[in-house]
């Protein structure tokens, strides 16, 4: 991820948009616990822009692997 990142917790939209993938997807890797770390406030889900930065870097040097 070269650009930076919002200074705010991220919707599952936001995340989707970041990653190029269908919003259907970041769902099912929540439901797989496969994708970036999430947390509810309420009924919303959230994700920490620093997670979702720290998960990405993982799928990097895994695929590098």
């Amino acid at each position: 991820m070269s650009h930076s990142l919002p200074d705010r917790y991220l919707t599952p939209v936001d995340v989707a948009e970041l990653l190029g993938v269908p919003i259907e997807t970041i769902y099912q890797w929540r439901r797989k616990r496969i994708g970036p770390r999430g947390f509810r406030v309420g009924r919303h889900v959230r994700f920490d822009p620093t997670d979702v930065q720290t998960w990405v870097q993982a799928q990097m040097e895994g695929a590098a692997a």
